[in-house]
């Protein structure tokens, strides 16, 4: 199996044999146990569903009560199928990050950090309208005109301008593996990835 769930704890630096510093984040990934095998013949495509972080029973409603129970798989919070990955296991194993090792490159996916309502310059890195002169002194970062002639007399679809930024799902490849420690169950990937601290991200081997 080459996928796991984690939870993103921060950042932090380490240095590499040769002295190299090199910034870092902790995910702290798993164990998952593998909650379901869906195939072809039997749900029109195959995959493999894992969970991740046990919850207590009361928590559970019936449905995904009933879910668990079926297949004896402790219950979890989070569920997760990856179709890409069908791999030799059946329900009730435990992923684990020994499935990962030093080196690796993978993709890592998460929800990015919500910002809320920004503006133009922020948002879509503009450069505002330019000098303050000739009365501008309240305008430099805003969007500028946005509209067109007498045609089309409407506004296109698609322009940029203020609004929501971030809170939507990030998909970053080719992260480096730099240490995998079994023990704590954690995995150190460098650079930064998307996500907010504590924020459940999903990690799928290239």
């Amino acid at each position: 199996m080459s996928a796991i769930l984690g939870r993103k704890l921060g950042m932090t630096s380490i240095f590499t044999e040769d002295g190299t510093f090199v910034p870092c984040t902790v995910i702290e990934a798993g164990p998952c146990p593998v909650v379901q095998i869906k195939t072809k013949e039997r749900d029109g495509y195959n995959s493999v569903q894992i969970g991740y972080e046990p919850i207590a029973e009361r928590k559970v409603n019936r449905p995904r009560a009933g879910h668990f129970a079926k297949h004896d798989v402790e219950a979890t919070r989070h569920l997760k199928e990856f179709r890409q990955l069908v791999d030799k296991v059946k329900s009730g194993d435990i992923v684990t990050v020994e499935s990962f090792a030093e080196g690796d490159k993978i993709k890592i996916s998460a929800t990015s950090k919500g910002k809320g309502f920004q503006g133009v310059v922020r948002r879509h890195h503009f450069g505002g309208v330019g000098m303050a002169t000739h009365g501008q002194s309240d305008r430099p970062r805003a969007p500028g005109s946005i509209g067109s002639s007498s045609y089309p007399s409407r506004v296109f679809k698609g322009m940029r301008m203020a609004g929501r930024m971030g809170g939507t799902r990030i998909s970053i490849r080719n992260l480096t593996i730099l240490r995998v420690m079994p023990e704590q169950n954690l995995i150190l990937v460098k650079g930064s990835i998307p996500g907010a601290m504590n924020s459940v991200v999903e990690i799928v081997k290239l």
